[in-house]
This record gives structure tokens, sequence and C-alpha cells, in this order.
């Protein structure tokens, strides 16, 4: 069977991967010169690429995929370099460059004319570097995995008087580096982790920042307390058995320890749960000293600068850097197949669209965690990949557009209305529910009684990617030894000084261990209580 992957990103490599696990034959087609999608960095517009600065805000072990941990020398929260560097590993170990064909520009994807009955798809393509590179070829397939991501399409707001500005207008789509725009005053509009990351970059080198907000936002820090990664502390299966009102308060008195969000202009009106949170470690080190400055909504634009919804005005400003986010879309797919009306699409799962009649198309990557996409990405990968070989059925239509509408629905009720909130998943939940689909969920009752202590690891401790390599199909022997190096592996890179320790009184053993049982029959009670709802 052979399978069509648009996309080298990181979904698409863990897709060639999850192809050639299943038996089936991936031919993976790119444009660029090089795996990575948004991670490759590119000082050209070419592509949705990164910034020069980037470093992502997931830990290195949250964001692995499942059975390729990252290497223990690379810092817990990475630059995109050793991002990439990651990758090229991942597909060197696991041979997927010769599957790729770079240079190669996907124009149309249209269904066969005996789809109905055969599921294939025909991809019409150009190869760049061919002597003719505007020629277009035709291949026949007998699946597609699009895995383009959502970070393609720039989405510009409208404001009355916008045109009429004379200074710089870009989007953060096109934002590489702060050269361009220093020793000047800045407006960056946007309040998500771009508009977060470029307004504290930019305050390090220009005049002056605004920053620009219509509603607030909730800001973490990359580290939790004590320096442990703050998506393991709060990634753990048995946090997400906590009544959500007691997690909200718990969650919102932890950022508030780190500093008042209403006395640095940013609460919001909505509770933590009624947003994508920003993760930024710096923002509020510049703003208390002023470098950056937080403003409301732009009301309007004048020749020289903007009015506030206020009143307040900047008359002198030189630049505005638009981080309002993307327009989920597929440029080269009929709306018939992949319909898209005000950022939704209809996918069973975020994954399989409903609507056809054979489930040979499967969407990858086009959600938006709270937490690490890669893993997430995998577990599509693994799902689509068995549904593709006949192994995992699909319910019916209607049973997934239900589903659909149930996810649509929840959604409404949880976060505030706007297009930014149209793919949102949280981690644990939904990539439980990916690997029910793949058969690979962890049964930790079963593991409690064959390795007790593994099983409290996995439900005490962070919910690492490698959990779904336990068990179920694509189990990996690796993944026990994974999850138990995990706490090491996450710190090894920040102890680069060898600590002289003081001398400690060796403490009193029968209590310790008397502690330590105590503790254990309190665990395994809680454990216990709430086995049914892991099974």
């Amino acid at each position: 069977m052979r399978v069509a992957i648009i996309g080298a990103g990181a979904s698409g490599l863990t897709c060639i991967k999850c192809c050639k696990d299943e038996g089936l034959e991936p031919v993976c087609f790119e444009q660029e010169d090089s795996i990575g999608g948004l991670w490759y960095f590119t000082e050209e517009e070419r592509h949705s690429s990164v910034y020069r600065s980037t470093v992502i805000n997931t830990s290195k072990e949250m964001m692995c995929f499942s059975d390729f941990p990252i290497p223990k020398e690379y810092p817990p929260f990475m630059h995109h370099q050793l991002i990439m560097k990651y990758l090229h590993l991942y597909a060197k170990e696991f041979e997927l460059y010769r599957n790729i064909r770079f240079r190669t520009k996907v124009v149309d994807l249209k269904k066969a004319p005996d789809f109905d009955e055969s599921g294939k798809w025909e991809i019409l393509f150009q190869e760049l570097d061919d002597k003719n590179p505007n020629a277009v070829k035709k291949e026949v397939y007998d699946a597609v995995m699009l895995c383009v991501g959502h970070h393609s399409d720039p989405s510009w707001p409208t404001f009355p008087g916008m045109d009429g500005f004379s200074g710089r207008k870009i989007h953060s789509h096109a934002y590489k580096d702060f050269k361009p725009f220093e020793n000047t005053k800045v407006l960056v509009v946007g309040i998500g982790n771009s508009g977060g990351d470029i307004a504290v970059e930019l305050s390090r080198h220009t005049k002056q920042v605004f920053l620009s907000t219509r509603r607030g936002a909730w800001v973490l820090s990359r580290m939790g307390k004590g320096g442990e990664p703050l998506d393991q502390q709060v990634n753990r299966r048995f946090g997400t058995l906590l009544p959500n009102s007691l997690r909200t308060s718990l969650f919102k008195k932890m950022l508030n320890e780190r500093f008042d969000h209403e006395v640095f202009a940013l609460q919001p009106q909505h509770p933590i749960a009624g947003q994508h949170p920003m993760v930024n470690d710096a923002l509020p080190h510049r703003i208390i000293i002023g470098s950056v400055v937080i403003k409301p909504n732009v009301s309007s634009f004048t020749e020289t600068g903007v009015i506030f919804d206020d009143g307040t005005q900047i008359n002198d400003l030189d630049a505005v850097i638009f981080c309002t986010g993307y327009k989920i879309g597929f440029r080269f797919i009929d709306q018939s197949i992949l319909p898209v009306s005000d950022n939704k699409v209809d996918l069973y799962k975020y994954v399989f669209p409903p609507n056809l009649t054979k489930p040979t198309l499967a969407v990858i990557g086009c959600v938006q965690p709270l937490g690490a996409i890669f893993p997430l990405s995998e577990l599509q990968g693994r799902w689509a990949t068995r549904v593709f070989g006949g192994k995992t059925p699909l319910p019916s239509k209607n049973a997934m557009m239900e589903d659909v509408e149930m996810k649509r629905e929840a959604m409404q009720n949880r976060y505030y209305t706007s297009k930014r909130h149209t793919i949102q998943v949280d981690y644990i939940p939904y990539a439980d529910e990916l690997a029910n689909q793949v058969g690979c969920k962890p049964n930790l009752v079963k593991l409690f009684f064959s390795d007790p202590t593994l099983a409290l690891r996995c439900f005490f401790g962070p919910c690492t990617p490698v959990q779904y390599r336990l068990m179920g199909p694509g189990a990996w022997k690796g993944a026990k030894k994974a999850i138990e190096d995990a706490p090491g592996n996450v710190i090894y890179a920040t102890k680069t000084r060898v600590l002289l320790k003081k001398e400690e009184q060796a403490p009193n053993t029968p209590a310790v261990y008397l502690m330590f049982l105590v503790l254990f029959v309190v665990l395994v009670s809680i454990f216990l209580q709430f086995c049914r709802t892991l099974e």
C-alpha cells in the first residue's frame, strides 16, 4: 500500500516511520531542501519557520518521540538548532531520508476517478530542481497523510486607518530577528507565544516596545517549583482526576505567586482554562524595567502611530508587528474534500474527514495542545496507518460527526470565542483518546500487579510519551528504562559543575521505612480508587 505524506516536518517524519512500522510504503513530498518544516530556519521568507532566537517551550522529556528519547546532553528546553539536530538523528536512526523527495511541491490533491471503490488519490506535483520546474506531474496513491501544520497562512487583522500608517507593517510570519528594528519604536499586536517572544527580544534592542492585547493573558514560565520543567509538573495522570475548579484555583495561585498578573496589566477576565496560555520567562522582567509597555487593543491607526481603546495614543511609531495567528487551510485541496469555515474544520478526533466514503485521508498535526505536539502527531500517525491497513476500523459517519460536534461544543463552553480556539486539546486526555484507538494506552491496573513501582511512576510522575510504548502495538522494550531515566536526563545538561556535598547524618532507617510504607499504602489506596477510570 503506497501512502503519500505531504510535508517532512516533525509530523511528516514520524508518519514515515509509522508507515514503515505497519508495513506500508511511504513517499514523502517536501518542497524545501531539508527536513524540519517549521523548525527549519531560513533567512528568506520561503516558508513558515521559527525566528532566529526561538527556543521551544516544552521540555525535552515531554516533547520527544515515544521510542527515541532526546540525548541527555541536550538542555531541558532546546534552541531550534538542537531540535533540528534531534530530527536529523531521528531520520537517520530510522532511515527516513530514503522515503523523502526534497524540492518537490504538491500543487493539487484529487480523488481518483474510482475513489468510491478504491479510495485512491491523485497527487499533482512539481519537481522544483527539474529542467522544467513548472511542469506538473501526477502519481496515484492508496492513501494520503497531510502533515502541513497550521502555520502557513498568516491572519491579518483590520483596523481603521491601517492602510494610511506610514511605518513598517509585517506579520510575525515574516519576522526573523531584531536587526531591522534596532533603535526604533515598535508596537507588537497580539499576546500569544510569538507576541511575547518577539516583544521580549525587541525590548533589548529598540527604543521602546509596546505590546497590545485585547483580553490579556496568563503567563507561564518554563520552570516550575524547584526548577523542574513546568510541563512535567502539570502533565501527570493523577492531576487529570482532580476537580477542574481545584486545578484552576491551584494553578492561578501558582502563577500569581511568580508575579501578580493584575499589577502587570496582564490579567484577563476569563479563567486560566479559558484560553491557550503564553509561555514566557522574561516578559515580567521586561515589563518591570519599562522596556515593554502593555497596552489595550488598537482602536485605529494614524499616519505616524495608533490610538488605543482607552484613548491613549502613540504618535512616533516606526513599525508594527502583527502576531495575530494563522488561518487554518489547505491550499491544494478542494473545499469539498476538506471544508474550512471560520478556522473550523470537521475532523474525527482531529484526524479523519467524516465525509469521505473511504478513510484514506488523514490530517496530522492540526491541533493546538496544552503541551507538546510531537508525541500527539506520532500517536495520530500510529492510528492513521492502522486504519489504512485495515487493522482499526472507523465508526459510521454519524458517529464521527457526533464526536466532532461534541468536541466543538465542549470547546465553546470552555474557551472564549476566538479563531484561536478551534483546535485546542488537553495533552493527556487527547493522547489517551488516540492511544485507545491504537491499542497502546497503558493499562496501569495490569501494570501495577506486574511492576507496581513503574505503575506508580506512570500515575504520579510526568506522563512522558514513552508511556505509550509500554504495551500494545508498537511496544518498545526500552520504554521502562526510558521512563526510569527521564528525571535524570532532563536535568543532566544543567549539572555542569560538581558541588561539594556537606556530610549528612544518617537518617533513622526504621523511621524512614515506616514513612515510605505509610505513603505507599496511601498512594495505593488512591490509585485503586481511580482504577476503573483508567481502564
